[in-house]
This record gives C-alpha cells, structure tokens and sequence, in this order.
C-alpha cells in the first residue's frame, strides 16, 4: 500500500497554520536526557518537500520508540499535535497523538528528496538544534476525560492532502515577519478538539451537543489582549501566553494555614468550559483581590496564572493540571456566557459502583428515596460536625447511601423526593458501597439538566415502584456493625447479645406501655458526658466517668417501654434523644415504629439479664417495609 505525504505540512505547523492529520515521514529520532522526569524524543519529520527537526514527543507516547514502533523511516499520521513558541523565541510542534501507517520495510527509504526547513528561506544543515523541554516531565496533553464533543471550525481547514497548499514559492522575508510576538504562540488544529482513542472513560449522559462549541467564540479575543481564547482541555505547561473563558461552578470560603513556613490564608475555585475542567487556587493577596470578583455561576475571561502538576490530594477534578493565581493574573468578567455549560458531570449508574475502586472520585445522580435526620458527631479532633445519610436510587433499581456533611447536611430539604446529583463523591466499601460527600464535592438539588428530567419522569411514571436493592449495609447509629432485621422473638431464640460484644438489630414494632415511675435521672452536666452523678450530700454532686465534683446536675430522660411484634414483646431503654422522639406523641402507646437496637447481657446483682436498649427510633416507611415482607414471602415460597 502506498502512502503519499502532505505537502507543505513542514511549513504550516511551523507556522502554526491549521493542518488536518497531516502524514509524515520519520526522518530521525533521538533520546533527550531529562534529569526530572521521563526522557523525552525528539523527531526530524519529513513532508516530501522539507524536513525539520523541531518536533518532540509527549511522554505519554514514550512507549512507542521505546517498543520499537517508531523508528526512522516509518510513515505517521500526526492525529494532535500543539505549536508553541518558547520563552527565547523558538518554536517546537509536540506530538501528542500519533498514528503509524507504514513500517520502514514496507516504506522502503527515504520519500522523495526534502531540504532542511528554514523559515528564512536559506538553506541550512539539518543539524538545527531544538532546546531541551523545560521541566517538569510528562505532557500529558488536555484531560480526555471529559465527554464533550467539538467540532472543527469551518471554512478555515486547507486540506492539505497530496499536494502543498501554496502556490508561490517559499516566502523570503526577513526573521521579525516570523516574531512570535506578534500573533499568538499556540494555534488549535481541528483535530485538536477530538477525543483521544482508547480513553477509558465511559460516554456520559452530560454530554454537551457540539452546536455548543462555537468556533468564533474559542478565537476570538478577550478584552484587552490579542491572546486569543483556548479551551481548558488544551492547556499545558508549555504555552507561554493563554487566555480561558469559563463559568465557576464551585467556590470555596476563605481558609486560614500555618506550618513550619509561616501562615496565610487561601480560597480555591473550580471552572469549567465545553472542554473540561480545572481547579484554581489563590494565596494571600490574591485572596483580597479576587474573592470578592468571583461569583458561583459567573464567567470570566482568565489569564496569566501559573499551571502545574495537579495534586490529587486536594482536587477531585478530571485534570492533570491545576492553576495557581499569581500578582500579574487577570480575571476578567465576561458578559457571554453562552455554550458554557453550568455543570460537567461524568455521572456512573448506580449498578456500576460496585466495580469501582474504594476512595474513587465518582459523579452521582439519584432521586432522594429517604433522608434521614441531620446528627452530630464528635471527630478525632474533637470537633463536632453534622451529617445526614441520603438514599439515592437511579434508573438501574439499585440504591446507595450517600452521607453530606456540614452546612450541606443541615440546608437539604428532602421532602418531595427530589433528584439530587453529587459531583466529586468520595466511593467507600464501608457498609457495602456507599458514598461521602468532601469538602470539593458539588451537590445539587433539582438541577436544570437533562438527566435529572429523566430521572424524575421515570421515577415518577413507575420506578417509586420498583423493587430495589441497596449496595449500602443499614448500620447502627455510633457503631460498626452490621444491622439486621429481626423480629422480637430472635431476641430470645438466637441468644442476641450473649457474646463478647453487643448485638445490634432493626425491628418494627408497636409500643404497648411506658413506665412513668424513675423516668428521669441526674446526669454529669459535662457536654460529652451522660453518666449518672452521685449526691455528695454537701451540695456537690461526683461524676465517676469524669473523676469531678460538680455543684449541680442536670436531668436525664431514662424511659422504659414494652414493644410487641406479632410474635412477642419486649422491655427496652430509651435514653433522652430516642425517649425525646417517643414521647412527642402525646399518646405514644400503640403507635407503630422502626427502631433501631442495641442488645447485651448485663450483670447486676449477680443476676444476668439481656438488655435492649434503643439507638434510633424513625417511622416506619411503609414503601419499604412492604417491599421487604415481599421479599421474604418469595423467599420463603421457593
């Protein structure tokens, strides 16, 4: 099979002109050294006509000289490439996708006789130097993770296929006619707005249509610059001069750190275009400057920040690269804000997170089955925070936990069942597969998006209906273990609690009678202590938990109560929070719950007895608790 190269391809990527998948020869390559990072090639290609030297490698592709896939003579499609100039002037053409057509055995040699390119028109030996990459290592090129799609400008493509697309001869001018200066370093071909194959990311409901991508709107200037607007996908740290134009879809407060190298203050925030996305974040100064500019859902023209290498650690975000804001960066308030989508989401179905990996970053969207109360816990750090557990269930029938934390735990509202889709969830195997909301993580309610219309159609068309499965584990309130539906009766034939350590079980059941006698104890009026204190009879009162005398107490509910299923009864404790829950019912006999329980046998008096006592007590949700009778009677019946 016979190839024919693209003529004039030398000269119009050194020009930074748009070249379709141009085909070229591999003339020469060689390794260059680089003590910070992965080595990098450098490549001499060849059009037929002329030949240069200035093409490097991205490292992502280093397997390909390295298995022997890419050695002189071969013939290539280049699928991405980017032109940059460098700082002195310079321009070097990264490859950052490559295609090879023809291994040299069936090229045969060299094609054709092509002359050094020299942009000056002189002829000069093919020993033209390129500098070496500045550091860091990788070019991974834009984050292919997104699933938006683009199309190519039109009517500005020259084809270049089989023949070289000036008629003239090779332009003679002088070298400021070629100034990096004055026109801009970096220059998108179409093929530039095209996924890379083989990405291993799955097609995502959010995807943007490409009438979206408006070629005019990516070139066209921002306010005050001749830089001309490139997608977020396509920066890398090898351009000089940028600018973006983007919507904030998540802003952080302002945090105040102190370590070893003194203290500050920092805010970060996330953008998005139709390209992808990207984390930016801004220390001290730059804090003052421009936390107050920055607007969730504004777009802004920015420029001139510092990018580098993104820290996984503090960023959930699809992106090799994160910005720093700096005191010559610009942000710049942009009144367009068309075909910049609101939100880029990578939602995985409900079904697939169990063949996720733990501590994977995941996109999720569910309509709110249940809610359950806003409580507070007490971290490691002795901090208390609050949280709330969310069940969420998708078009798949499966359902997950999700808990939020904070402010987003005590604003949501889940009455009405609404969709709520949670960009950037940390996946846990705690309890099955459940997910936690982070600091990063964006969660919406009822958002103005195509998924979530769906979702709430075929929720309400019949999926309330379904029988569905959770991937999540119900677990006792405070505790490890694993809760399971009981009825009262297991209590007793099962032996519960007669091990080492207590057991916890879920039941619904009736409540028959509550003992009004000693319903109330004196408790220590530490915050995070309950015991019960003893009168000292001086006017103190001894907490033997805290080792403390107090001068006063506070009161306690301590409220026994008898609960009957259809098969038995049983006495259990309820301490204030869950007693509280009981007792506001004015006529709490003979109301109906769920309640959650822990079991132990205790010994008092040299008498041992099994001792229920109530962790939660929630209504009984009679959707599901039909559900699971269902289930159990098809259980059965096989």
């Amino acid at each position: 099979m016979s190839v024919r190269l693209t003529q004039g391809a030398i000269e119009a990527l050194f020009k930074g002109s748009e070249v379709n998948n141009p085909v070229l020869q591999l003339l020469n390559i060689r390794q260059i050294t680089n003590a910070s990072g992965p080595p990098r090639f450098r490549l001499m290609m060849s059009d037929g006509q002329h030949s240069w030297s200035s093409f490097l490698l991205a490292t992502q592709l280093n397997h390909l000289p390295e298995g022997d896939l890419l050695v002189p003579n071969c013939v290539c499609k280049l699928k991405k490439t980017i032109t940059n100039t460098l700082s002195d002037g310079r321009i070097v053409v990264i490859v950052m996708d490559i295609e090879i057509l023809q291994s040299p055995e069936e090229t045969g040699g060299k094609i054709g006789n092509p002359t050094p390119y020299n942009p000056e028109g002189k002829m000069s030996s093919s020993s033209t130097t390129v500098p070496a990459p500045p550091p860091p290592a990788a070019v991974p090129g834009p984050s292919n993770q997104s699933n938006s799609i683009y199309s190519p400008p039109r009517g500005c493509g020259r084809g270049f296929v089989g023949k070289s697309p000036m008629k003239t001869s090779p332009v003679k001018a002088s070298p400021s006619k070629f100034s990096p200066m004055k026109g801009s370093p970096v220059k998108a071909s179409p093929s530039k707005f095209s996924p890379m194959k083989g990405s291993p990311m799955k097609t995502s409901p959010s995807k943007f249509s490409p009438s979206k991508f408006s070629p005019m709107k990516a070139g066209s200037a921002s306010p005050g610059s001749s830089t001309k607007v490139i997608p977020i996908a396509q920066l890398n740290p090898y351009q000089s001069k940028w600018t973006i134009r983007a919507r904030v879809t998540n802003k952080s407060s302002i945090r105040n750190w102190s370590n070893s190298k003194g203290e500050g203050k920092l805010f970060s925030f996330e953008i998005v275009d139709e390209s992808g996305e990207i984390r930016i974040t801004a220390f001290n100064k730059e804090v003052d400057k421009f936390f107050p500019l920055l607007e969730q859902g504004k777009v802004y023209y920015i420029s001139k920040a510092t990018l580098k290498a993104a820290n996984k650690q503090y960023t959930t975000l699809k992106n090799d690269y994160e910005m720093t804001l700096h005191a010559h960066s610009s942000i710049v308030p942009c009144d367009d804000g068309q075909g910049i989508p609101a939100v880029h989401c990578d939602f995985v179905p409900i079904a697939e997170l169990e063949n996720r990996d733990k501590d994977a970053i995941i996109d999720v969207i569910g309509v709110c089955k249940s809610a359950e109360d806003v409580s507070r816990i007490t971290t490691k750090n002795s901090r208390e925070v609050s949280k709330r557990a969310l069940n969420l269930i998708d078009t798949t029938g499966k359902v997950v936990a999700v808990t939020l934390w904070g402010e987003e735990a005590e604003k949501f509202d889940g009455s009405g069942q609404p969709v709520v889709a949670i960009k950037g969830a940390r996946l846990s195997d705690f309890g099955g597969r459940s997910l936690s909301a982070l600091f990063s993580s964006t969660v919406m309610v009822n958002p103005d998006i195509p998924e979530a219309f769906r979702l709430r159609a075929w929720y309400d068309q019949g999926g309330f209906a379904l029988d569905s499965q959770s991937l999540t584990e119900t677990r006792s309130v405070g505790s490890g273990t694993k809760m399971n539906w009981k009825a009262l009766s297991d209590v007793k034939t099962e032996h519960m609690g007669h091990g080492e350590k207590a057991d916890y079980f879920s039941c619904v059941a009736t409540v028959l009678y509550m003992r009004k006698e000693n319903c109330l104890y004196q408790a220590c009026p530490s915050a995070d202590c309950n015991k019960k204190v003893i009168d000292q009879q001086n006017g103190l009162y001894r907490c033997e938990k805290c080792n403390r005398d107090f001068p006063n107490f506070k009161y306690r509910l301590l409220l026994s109560a008898n609960l009957a299923d259809f098969g038995d009864n049983q006495w259990v404790t309820c301490f204030q929070e869950t007693a509280e829950v009981l007792l506001v019912f004015q006529k709490a006999n003979f109301t109906t719950h769920t309640f959650k329980n822990r079991v132990k046998l205790e010994t008092y008096n040299d008498e041992s007895r099994v001792k229920v006592t109530v962790m939660e007590v929630q209504p009984v949700d009679h959707r599901e608790y039909s559900r699971r009778l269902l289930s159990n009677i098809r259980k059965l019946a096989r």
